[in-house]
């Protein structure tokens, strides 16, 4: 495990001439248990150690039948690599809104562009904390978003989205065990249970 992995250089076989990881030249919001900014902090030292709490989103896209999108993240990313989201997530930067974030994250991830919806809505926020075997961990205020397809066209980009599926929401809700081979990402898991409790 390299050090950029959440592991010490002193018990790992940590090898300096590693290229860093990409994360680690970006900045993610720290903020409060309120989602108040606080400050930058680096993103690979948000998603190590014990972690920062920070700004986050998830976006749950459906078709027009009530469907949802479930999202495989590629096998590239360091944390949940391979696991099902419903349907993309990721973190505003600085003076981004959520919805303009994830506007940015739908096209860049799946080719969704703003014409084929109009109805983009933060509809829920909750924080959470989860470690991820020895990599890392999420420590995020995450703000969930909603949007309805009119035209379900979409061109993923390999190197985020491993595969894609559509599912019936309701169904997914209820029969969460027929889905898990799928090992869903802890927050939508946790985004969908609250989505059903609060309905």
């Amino acid at each position: 495990m390299s050090a950029d992995e959440g592991g010490n250089a002193a018990d790992s076989d940590f090898d300096s001439s590693e290229e860093p990881h990409a994360n680690a030249n970006q900045d993610v919001i720290a903020v409060d248990e309120d989602d108040n900014e606080l400050d930058l902090v680096n993103r690979l030292e948000a998603h190590t150690g014990e972690g920062i709490r920070h700004r986050a989103f998830t976006c749950l896209v459906f078709d027009g039948e009530g469907r949802l999108l479930l999202a495989q993240r590629a096998p590239g990313k360091r944390l949940w690599d391979t696991s099902w989201d419903g349907t993309v997530a990721s973190h505003p930067v600085q003076g981004q809104t959520q919805e303009e974030a994830t506007e940015q994250r739908l096209e860049e991830e799946l080719g969704i562009t703003p014409d084929q919806y109009d109805d983009l809505r933060v509809t829920d926020r909750f924080e959470y904390k989860r470690y991820y075997e020895n990599a890392g961990l999420e420590w995020e205020v995450c703000a969930v978003l909603k949007v309805t397809l009119e035209d379900t066209s979409l061109d993923p980009d390999e190197d985020e989205i491993a595969g894609m599926l559509w599912v019936d929401y309701d169904h997914l809700h209820d029969h969460p065990e027929w889905y898990r081979q799928l090992r869903l990402c802890p927050w939508f898991e946790i985004a969908m249970r609250r989505d059903f409790d609060e309905s």
